[in-house]
C-alpha cells in the first residue's frame, strides 16, 4: 500500500504516520495489487479527525471519523471501511469479478441483516435557470435543501452547490 499523509492545522510526525500505516495497513488484505492511500489528519475545536481515502480502479472508498484522539479516529476509521467493503461485497464483485484488483475471499460476509439492493424509487424532473452561485445558495436555502442544481450563467455548465458539515458550501463543477 502506498501512503500519502495530509495535516490540516496538525502536525504529522513520523510516529503518527508509523501508528497510521500499521493501522490502515490491515485493510491490505482486501486488495490483490497495491493501491494508494491517503490519509488526512485535522483538528476542529477539540476534536481530532481521521479522513482516509483509498483509490482502486473504477471505485474510492472513503471515511472519516472524529474523537478526542487521533488514535480512535483512525481506528474507527478503518472499522468503518471494513464495514463499508463488507456491506458492498456483492456490488464489488459484480464490477471487479475478475478479481484483479480485490481479493473477495477474505472479505466476510456482512453480519447484519442481508440489504435489499438499492433501488431509485423516484424521478424528478426540473428546469434549470442560468445563474451565478451566490443565486443558487439562496435558493437552496429558500427550499431548505442540502444541494442546488443551476445552470451557471457565466458558463452554461450545470453545476450543484452544496451545504458542507462544517456550515460552509461547496461547489461541484464537471471536469470534461
Amino acid at each position: 500500500m502506498k501512503f500519502t499523509h495530509v495535516g490540516k492545522n496538525y502536525k504529522v510526525g513520523d510516529n503518527l504516520k508509523e501508528m497510521s500505516e500499521k493501522k490502515v495497513s490491515k485493510l491490505e488484505k482486501y486488495f490483490a495489487e497495491d493501491i494508494e492511500a491517503r490519509i488526512t489528519y485535522s483538528k476542529e475545536g477539540n476534536s481530532e479527525k481521521a479522513e482516509v481515502t483509498i483509490l482502486i480502479p473504477g471505485a474510492v472508498l472513503r471515511a472519516e471519523q472524529a474523537s478526542d484522539d487521533i488514535r480512535n479516529s483512525l481506528d474507527r476509521v478503518v472499522d468503518s471501511l471494513e464495514a463499508q467493503i463488507r456491506k458492498h461485497k456483492t456490488k464489488l464483485q459484480k464490477r471487479y469479478n475478475s478479481g484483479k484488483t480485490i481479493r473477495f475471499e477474505n472479505i466476510e460476509e456482512n453480519e447484519t441483516k442481508a440489504q435489499e439492493a438499492k433501488k431509485i424509487v423516484k424521478v424528478k424532473k426540473f428546469g434549470l435557470k442560468p445563474m451565478d452561485s451566490e443565486e443558487a445558495i439562496l435558493q437552496m436555502e429558500l427550499i431548505s435543501h442540502d444541494f442546488f442544481v443551476f445552470l451557471d450563467s457565466e458558463t452554461d455548465v450545470v453545476k450543484v452547490v452544496y451545504k458542507r458539515k462544517d456550515g460552509n458550501y461547496g461547489l461541484l463543477e464537471p471536469d470534461f
